[in-house]
């Protein structure tokens, strides 16, 4: 025969389990996006290194060409369609031992928006857009 809890444990158990529902509620109604965009906004925004050049902004044609470059291309063919740019920032290693620079161009139809660019040595290596508001 099983014994059948004391009145006492019954109750226990089951704020235990009201508890632990409220909680799951709790989380599945958090917006998490929230606190994450809140933490990137109090993010200081990398300063460019050497040169702004003030002036310098990329086009949406521009933009549509750089995009259809490969990953690895060359340097100079992302200069072309680039051009000069906003700024530089400071130099990183993604790759042990590989130093890579990072050029900034402002775009034209939104200058809060910033495009990055990678480049290790005289090789493409990727971009990523910022948004310095």
């Amino acid at each position: 025969m099983k014994k059948r809890p004391e009145p006492h444990q019954q109750l226990g158990m089951r704020l235990f389990l009201m508890g632990g529902a409220l909680a799951v509620i709790a989380g599945l109604t958090m917006d998490v996006r929230e606190s994450i965009s809140f933490e990137r906004a109090n993010r200081r925004p990398e300063n460019c290194a050497g040169t702004v050049n003030a002036d310098a902004t990329i086009s949406r044609e521009q933009l549509a060409s750089f995009l259809t470059i490969p990953e690895r291309g060359t340097k100079t063919a992302v200069l072309d369609i680039l051009q000069m740019p906003y700024c530089q920032l400071p130099t990183l290693e993604i790759r042990a031992g590989v130093p890579a620079e990072r050029s900034v161009y402002r775009l034209a139809f939104d200058p809060q928006t910033w495009l990055v660019v990678l480049f290790e040595g005289e090789e493409y290596a990727g971009y990523q857009f910022r948004v310095m508001r």
